[in-house]
């Protein structure tokens, strides 16, 4: 018995190990760079499945697309190698790669056959939010800095509440009506100054009728074009709106940092209290420039605010806080912003009564994952109706795309 429980603990570390070291990893890494045969793009995606680190990814030589299965895959401390066959003249040429995992980007040598080296950096395409005295608002357990760190342990309430979005929902399709986005100015007063947010307008859009809108808030590395640079918005929405499953609604994509120089850029973590007061910005400026310039209804019952990451986190504290503005609030695998669940339900029956509908998500690969639980596990507790979806992904675009689609077929309804 003793000699199979030293097994078991050596596989259950090991398991942990690798838990923790691919929360790192997991997710997808943008990388380009020029070789003898053209220059090359590769989208990266890392995920962990089970006891295995796996990768694939969608790459490019010169603008011609294809699919690509890597094989050999290992992660040992920050040492990552893997490989790719490629078919090139009915020969199989065999490309190793060995990178050095960043918090935000791998340090890569592409070694192909006999032939190349390459040397190129392939940056995280969500950068990804470590411990830092920014998240003062962050509770203890499972919503410290700590969530991190802490290897990915899922419980039986951790599993989707939908499958997974239908092949095609985020490609731009032919012979069917298309919305229009533009990228506006409007005074903060907040801020003092002009700022800029991204606002899609839907089919068939009309000054003669009012129309819901949702606020779509983005993560700590973006801006007022992050959702629209990496999840589109406005195809998913053109999609579902031409299929009826969704309402036709106006999406305003703002910029969440709430200070005069809002580029992502620097110390992302010095921003900190720049998202928090975005919450004034929010509403007293962002909301009174779109109902003043757009047909939006100013209706409670017709404003949604949803966001990922940092901009789930604030999609919480200030949706929740702040049930006389919106109706129906979404967060997509929230960060470390996010305030303790007590804080953001001290009146569970409050929220019960006046939400429409409290989404959570978060990808089951994630390593902020602990977050969400938490969230889940009070308002579970507390008896607020809410759904919880918990799907295959990590902290990354096909997460909050998945979440997106799904989300928009909810609201306003």
């Amino acid at each position: 018995m003793k000699i199979q429980n030293n097994i078991l603990a050596t596989v259950l570390t090991g398991l942990l190990a690798l838990s923790a070291q691919g929360a790192e990893v997991a997710g997808e890494w943008l990388g380009e760079f020029d070789t003898q045969v053209g220059h090359q793009k590769y989208t990266f995606n890392f995920q962990i499945e089970g006891d295995k680190l796996t990768s694939k990814a969608d790459a490019e030589l010169d603008g011609t697309p294809r699919k690509v299965e890597f094989t050999e895959v290992k992660l040992d401390g920050d040492t990552l190698t893997f490989v790719e066959m490629l078919k090139f003249q009915e020969n199989d040429i065999r490309i190793e790669y060995t990178g050095k995992v960043g918090t935000n980007a791998i340090q890569f040598t592409r070694k192909v056959g006999d032939f190349a080296t390459e040397e190129f950096a392939a940056k995280r395409v969500a950068p990804v939010v470590t411990p830092s005295a920014v998240f003062t608002n962050a509770g203890a357990d499972n919503h410290g800095p700590g969530g991190f760190s802490r290897p990915i342990l899922l419980g039986p309430d951790d599993k989707p509440a939908f499958a997974d979005a239908p092949a095609g929902f985020e490609v731009a399709r032919d012979g069917i009506a298309h919305g229009q986005e533009e990228l506006i100015e409007y005074d903060s007063k907040t801020v003092g100054t002009k700022r800029k947010m991204t606002v899609y307008t839907p089919p068939g859009y009309s000054q003669g009728k009012k129309y819901p809108v949702l606020y779509l808030l983005h993560g700590i590395g973006g801006d007022e074009t992050e959702w629209q640079r990496f999840v589109a918005p406005n195809i998913i929405l053109d999609n579902l709106i031409a299929d009826g499953k969704a309402v036709p609604m106006i999406v305003v994509m703002p910029n969440g940092r709430a200070q005069k120089n809002d580029r992502a850029e620097g110390d992302m973590f010095k921003a900190g209290p720049a998202f928090a007061n975005f919450e004034r910005d929010l509403l007293d400026d962002v909301i009174p420039a779109i109902e003043a310039r757009y047909a939006a209804s100013t209706n409670r019952a017709d404003r949604a605010l949803a966001g990922l990451s940092m901009g789930g986190g604030q999609s919480l504290n200030f949706g929740l806080a702040h049930l006389d503005i919106f109706a129906w609030i979404g967060a997509f695998s929230p960060a470390p912003n996010t305030k303790s669940p007590a804080e953001l339900v001290p009146d569970s029956a409050a929220v019960t009564q006046k939400l429409k509908l409290l989404w959570l998500s978060c990808g089951n690969h994630d390593g902020l994952i602990s977050i969400s639980q938490g969230v889940h596990a009070y308002l579970k507790e507390k008896q607020v109706a809410h759904i919880w979806n918990v799907d295959g992904n990590a902290h990354n675009t096909p997460e909050w795309k998945n979440n997106l689609h799904h989300f928009s077929q909810q609201i306003f309804r």
